[in-house]
């Protein structure tokens, strides 16, 4: 959800545009600031950031966003292999001068890219190189026993620029090239390609490798906090990180982690796991996506849309659960303008059901009043502790 401290043109970021009556109740109930999620030296994605909200130093554990992926597919790795993000990606432009027109490939469905996944493995697919489907645009593959020296660039760093200065680099940066490449013939012969076409929607190009990483060793949360946690989500990352933590896996029909994503589910089913576990951990991807497309109205929509059919049914049925705490937080800020991730701190509240039952106050959610309260937490990975400890 959230933007830049330090905006380059006048105006409010989503989160301060968005009408957020429930978020503002529980800023001005309890603790409101702003927080670090992404240490020094690590890139601001959302394999960082979430493993600090899980609890855990990224510092100490992390080792790419792909092994995590990777183990909420279910797809188990040895001790040499590198895991890599495969984006299926549409590209603009003349041959040798493509553009990332779109990283998440037109948000293609999952049977179809299912489809397209299989054709790479069945072209260049072995016992050393295995494609994994996975959803929507997401997908992985696995190089056994792989090279892990390379360079690769996050697709959503690029958007709308020239593809040819981002290709692979350094050790076993051939043999992704190689794919990659290998990949256009793949989608330009494929069916769904030109089903695509004749639907007006746009082509797959190529798959775009990036993420890699070895399995991580993480402890279990129980372990660590002495909690048990259950996880709604609808990412693959997210998945993984809740699958290292021990936490139990919650699906929700019509979660889509998309704009089109069925809200008022994920915040019912949420309430109803909070019934038989002791703590839940609810993510939502629409702000971050609306984020990515640079997108002002579709992200304040979504955060809107969080804050009425998510927060506001929470804060109504908790109390008849017995004593709780409430954290509003993101894993890491999504500026429109930057289109991709950032390192900025993001706003974060956290309340308990006594403090919000004996408060009318309000404070808007957002970056400028966090910033105001001078209160930043500069490891992300703490706030655990601080909500439950």
């Amino acid at each position: 959800m959230g933007d830049l401290l330090r905006r380059p043109t006048p105006g409010p970021s989503a989160l301060e545009a968005a009408r957020t009556p429930n978020f503002d109740r529980v800023a001005g109930a309890g603790e409101f600031g702003l927080i670090h999620t992404i240490p020094e030296g690590l890139p601001p994605g959302s394999d960082v950031g979430n493993l600090a909200l899980f609890g855990y130093d990224p510092r100490e554990c992390y080792t790419g966003r792909s092994p995590l992926e990777a183990a909420a597919m279910g797809v188990k790795l040895g001790p040499n292999d590198i895991a890599f993000r495969m984006n299926l990606v549409c590209l603009s432009g003349a041959p040798g001068q493509e553009v990332m027109a779109d990283f998440a490939g037109g948000h293609i469905d999952s049977a179809s890219a299912a489809k397209l996944v299989a054709a790479m493995n069945e072209a260049c697919g072995d016992e050393t190189f295995q494609f994994y489907p996975g959803v929507s645009y997401r997908h992985l593959l696995v190089w056994r026993g792989g090279l892990k020296g390379m360079q690769c660039t996050q697709p959503h760093d690029i958007s709308d620029k020239p593809i040819a200065e981002y290709w692979p680099q350094g050790e076993g940066a051939a043999e992704l090239t190689r794919i990659m490449r290998a990949s256009r013939e793949v989608m330009a012969r494929h069916p769904v390609n030109r089903e695509r076409a004749a639907q007006g929607h746009p082509p797959i190009s190529q798959v775009w490798l990036w993420g890699q990483g070895t399995a991580p060793s993480l402890p279990s949360f129980k372990s660590r906090y002495g909690l048990n946690g259950s996880c709604i989500t609808e990412v693959d990352l997210v998945r993984g990180v809740a699958r290292y933590a021990g936490f139990k896996l919650v699906e929700v029909p019509g979660a889509t982690g998309y704009l089109d994503t069925d809200y008022a589910a994920l915040g019912a089913y949420g309430l109803r796991e909070l019934a038989h576990c002791d703590l839940l951990f609810l993510h939502i991807e629409a702000p971050d996506e609306a984020g990515h497309q640079g997108s002002q109205a579709e992200k304040v929509k979504a955060i809107e849309q969080v804050d009425e059919k998510i927060v506001g049914p929470l804060l109504k049925g908790l109390p008849g659960l017995g004593p709780f705490k409430l954290l509003i937080i993101s894993d890491h800020a999504t500026p429109v303008s930057l289109k991709t991730h950032s390192r900025d701190p993001v706003p974060f509240a956290l309340a308990t059901g006594e403090q919000l039952r004996g408060s009318e106050r309000r404070v808007k959610f957002g970056e400028s009043e966090a910033a105001k309260t001078g209160l930043v937490i500069a490891d992300g990975f703490s706030i655990v502790r601080r909500m439950i400890g």
